[in-house]
């Protein structure tokens, strides 16, 4: 309807009057403008933008975020994208929750504050909070100078409409954080109340109370996101320092010799058929592949070969020492180390493909045998591809055997030749050898 009087950029204090007959609801009754529409809607999101807790985190939106990486290999491009597009979908239906893993740097904050920044947008009210900070605020409520009550922060943080976890696991693991966070998701969970949270450990390391909610697959869904860290330039180079892939690159499959030359019947029958195998998992590779013999008889070869072949379809193949890996590891620790242990662990653990080199050769102290489990066990439970040599099934931590020997889920071959280094040095030797029997006549 037309109005009493036009809008000269709010030059009527924002309010106007429509031209309505008298018998008319509107008659007399002011209405804003379009300007003033506006000003109310930005003043309105901006008292929803200061109370988010997104303040400094504006400029992370889903157009900011790089969704195909920096020189990631194609799972892992694969991976993220997935991950961006689950954060998209639940930014336009929040139902349930939504919880992000991965290492440091990987994209989780980016992206949980990308629906953050996308729903207040919408005009709706969000709460993002980074789990250490949220308790200090609760605690800083007992304090007799605070001005809100902690059962109106807690209330007020437990209720909300959609909130943000962010970082959970990094707090102090104190009895009374881990019964205040117990609280604030058992609501959360009981009341189905959307909620995204973000963490960098696995759920077995979280609080069984709260894993319980978390693992509820009806009700949160789990992205692990395997990029590694954007901060340090996130490509798949600058993660593979403890990767021997390179040094090994010569040992491929058209490299490996049958020695049947050398061999007697069961051995170069052993050996093509373990050749076979190797080369049928390359082709195929699913859950573990375990070579075991002695010192020299071609388990790393045949091991690099199917890393090499994986590498060429254009997958990283993780490639570590077993010894080599645990220093690596243990040089996390030292106080001028550039890498950290999080980090060097985590893209281990979950790595696409990984090969353990000359497991059960390390110093087996309690330590290692704890860290090479629980890689292990997370790959075996996720039936990621690895394969593992090693030279006698009695050097290796019997919870380990228990995994690696699943004949379920894991092909396990042994390898009956002699080591090549003799046999070929043998060999070498006999010539000069028959010269000296003939010198000696």
């Amino acid at each position: 309807m037309p109005l009493l009087s036009p809008c000269p950029i709010c030059g009527g204090a924002g309010f106007l009057r429509r031209e309505v007959p008298v018998d008319h609801p509107d008659f007399g009754r002011a209405v804003p403008c379009d300007c003033k529409k506006r000003e109310t809607q930005l003043a309105e999101l901006n008292g929803l933008r200061s109370s988010s807790g997104l303040t400094h985190l504006t400029q992370m939106t889903f157009e900011t975020f790089r969704s195909e990486g920096i020189g990631l290999n194609p799972d892992k491009r694969k991976n993220l994208r997935q991950a961006y597009d689950c954060a998209r979908e639940f930014a336009d239906k929040p139902e349930g929750w939504l919880l992000l893993k991965g290492g440091f740097g990987c994209g989780k904050t980016h992206l949980a504050a990308a629906v953050a920044n996308a729903r207040l947008a919408r005009g709706e009210p969000v709460l993002f909070v980074i789990v250490p900070d949220l308790l200090d605020h609760l605690r800083a409520t007992f304090a007799p100078a605070s001005r809100v009550t902690y059962d109106d922060r807690f209330e007020s943080v437990r209720s909300t409409p959609f909130l943000i976890l962010d970082d959970l696991g990094s707090q102090t693991a104190t009895a009374w954080a881990q019964e205040k966070l117990f609280q604030l998701l058992n609501h959360r969970y009981n009341a189905q109340l959307p909620t995204i949270i973000t963490m960098n450990r696995e759920l077995e390391e979280v609080d069984p109370r709260l894993r319980s909610r978390l693992a509820d697959s009806t009700l949160c869904t789990i992205m692990t996101i395997l990029a590694p860290d954007f901060r340090q330039g996130g490509t798949d180079s600058a993660s593979a320092g403890a990767s021997n892939l390179a040094l090994y690159g010569e040992m491929t499959f058209d490299a490996f010799t049958l020695r049947t030359d050398e061999l007697k019947n069961d051995a170069r029958d052993n050996l093509r058929r373990v050749l076979h195998i190797a080369k049928d998992y390359a082709e195929h590779p699913q859950g573990f592949i375990v070579f075991t013999g002695e010192y020299g008889c071609g388990k790393t070869h045949l091991a690099a070969a199917i890393a090499n072949a994986i590498n060429q379809r254009g997958h990283t193949v993780a490639f570590k020492t077993v010894p080599d890996f645990l220093d690596h590891l243990r040089a996390t620790f030292a106080p001028g180390s550039g890498t950290q242990y999080d980090q060097v662990f985590e893209e281990t653990r979950t790595a696409p493909f990984l090969v353990l080199d000359d497991l059960g050769t390390e110093n087996a102290t309690p330590w290692a045998r704890e860290k090479l489990f629980q890689i292990l066990d997370f790959r075996y439970v996720s039936r990621l591809p690895t394969i593992i040599t090693i030279h006698s099934e009695a050097q290796v931590d019997p919870r380990i055997r228990t995994r690696i020997f699943d004949l379920a889920r894991s092909s396990v071959n042994e390898i009956i030749a002699p080591s090549y280094r003799t046999t070929h040095r043998r060999a070498e030797a006999k010539p000069e050898t028959n010269y000296r029997r003939a010198k000696n006549r």
